[in-house]
């Protein structure tokens, strides 16, 4: 019979810690595991009941300034000319500051809220009572292009998939003729950075937007006359033939198939796009109501894009992403909202292009019934200065508060969440960041947002990086 080994405190102890670590990760790895078993991707399948079904997202690149348009700060009436307490000599994103300037424009109450809103935009302050805004929003950044980017993907560089993504991502396809994420540019041109902000980042290419636009209608849809239906078909059918045989032999390689899959989706829209995009199948009182005739061509072409936006989402489109202005230019404000020199002239200019349609858009929404199951989501990618620019009369960046809103499925309507100070200089009260934002978004749709990840370069990276709370105080 053989003698028991014996071992010291020491040992044991250690061998006890190894064992204990062991367990834990087993764990771990056994509660992912039946977290990814329970919940399958692309399959309309959520982590829990969700309030929506889709997403619009309204963005005003340049950084629109929330004390113009969204929140009222009487103290900058009160000290209009005097330096900014404790910050006298401000030097900012463009250099030095000057002293406080009050908005331009006079804000009085809105909706039964009484919501104290900007008369710049008389249309969307009908809306007030619906909207849960959050004041006390910041930034990792003050430069557009990342500002835009972070805005829209949770990270300052370029290379991470957007909001939309992730969304197509988790939710797949509501309606196999149409794509499932739709980036909708303004007639002036694309945002900074450009089409970052709707990339697919690292998940498959397929989750990336297509671009559309009323201005710019999908190209080369309709068959030669040359072409019989029948001799179309035959050709798609061995074109699918090949493709499979071709990606099967290349497995992993997901832009191969992303761009099979965007050739079948192509073929599908032969059908379906032209009607999505014949605005002139709405009657007139819709055209009317969005301005699409109006005698701003700005104004207009943004008015085709909001009605265009409506109709994606009716017909399944997840998420669609609607810019409202685009990237700067060598005149600041000329084609965004980046006012650094003449607030009052560039936003008397961007005011009216923006609000007409887009408080359209929410009107049509609510009276369709869209709006129960439909989050609307309005960003920038980050605020103003409450002082003005040193030797001009704009406001320079300011990505320490800015206000950002949402409205429609699962939010609770004539909400103000959070404030910046008196000034609106920083946020102060409820600080909510950018992973904060789309935490309640991801939650709205069903999702917890600890819980959407895509393994990448040995992380688990989700869109709320490794930060984000749900915003409960603005939901029903």
């Amino acid at each position: 019979m053989s003698q028991p080994t014996w071992i010291n405190r020491r040992d044991f102890l250690g061998d006890v810690y190894t064992a204990l670590a062991g367990i834990g990760l087993g764990s771990l790895l056994s509660h992912r595991a039946a977290a990814a078993q329970s919940w399958t991707p692309g399959r309309n399948q959520t982590h829990f009941p969700a309030k929506a079904k889709r997403v619009l997202q309204v963005f005003c690149p340049g950084a629109a300034s929330h004390m113009d348009l969204w929140e009222h700060k009487p103290g900058l009436d009160k000290m209009h000319g005097k330096p900014l307490p404790g910050e006298e000599n401000l030097v900012s994103f463009q250099g030095k500051n000057g002293t406080l300037m009050k908005s331009p424009w006079p804000f009085k109450p809105a909706g039964e809220s009484g919501k104290m809103f900007t008369t710049m935009l008389p249309h969307m302050s009908r809306h007030v009572d619906d909207i849960a805004f959050i004041h006390s929003m910041t930034s990792k950044t003050n430069t557009h292009g990342p500002g835009c980017v972070f805005m829209n993907t949770g990270h300052a560089t370029e290379g991470f998939p957007s909001a939309g993504a992730w969304t197509g991502y988790a939710l797949g396809s509501a309606n196999e003729n149409l794509p499932t994420y739709v980036a909708i540019p303004d007639i002036r041109g694309e945002p900074p950075n450009g089409k970052a902000n709707w990339s697919n980042g690292f998940l498959p290419a397929r989750h990336q937007a297509m671009m559309m636009s009323a201005q710019q209608p999908i190209r080369n849809l309709q068959l030669p006359s040359s072409v019989t239906k029948a001799e179309e078909s035959a050709s798609r059918e061995l074109l699918q033939f090949l493709n499979k045989r071709h990606a099967d032999s290349h497995p992993g390689q997901s832009e191969l198939r992303a761009r099979i899959s965007a050739y079948e989706l192509a073929a599908r829209m032969q059908l379906s796009a032209p009607e999505v995009s014949n605005l002139a199948s709405e009657p007139a009182s819709v055209h009317k109501l969005y301005g699409t005739g109006d005698e701003n061509p700005l104004k207009a072409a943004y008015a085709r894009n909001c009605l265009l936006a409506r109709r994606l989402l009716e017909r399944g489109v997840r998420y669609v992403n609607l810019y409202c202005a685009s990237r700067a230019s060598g005149v600041d404000g000329l084609l965004n909202w980046d006012a650094h020199k003449t607030l009052k002239p560039d936003y008397e200019r961007h005011c009216p292009v923006f609000d007409q349609p887009t408080a359209a858009l929410l009107t049509d929404l609510k009276q369709s019934g869209l709006l129960e199951d439909t989050l609307v989501l309005w960003t920038t990618e980050f605020g103003r200065m409450p002082t003005h620019q040193e030797g001009t009369t704009g406001r320079d960046h300011n990505p320490d508060g800015f206000t950002c809103w949402m409205m429609g499925a699962g939010v609770k309507g004539g909400t103000s969440y959070g404030a910046t100070d008196e000034f609106g200089r920083r946020a102060e009260e409820n600080v909510a960041t950018v992973w904060d934002f789309y935490a309640t978004v991801l939650k709205l749709l069903g999702f917890d947002h600890t819980r959407l990840t895509w393994y990448h370069n040995g992380l688990d990276r989700r869109l709320t990086d490794v930060h984000g709370h749900v915003i409960d105080a603005i939901l029903t």
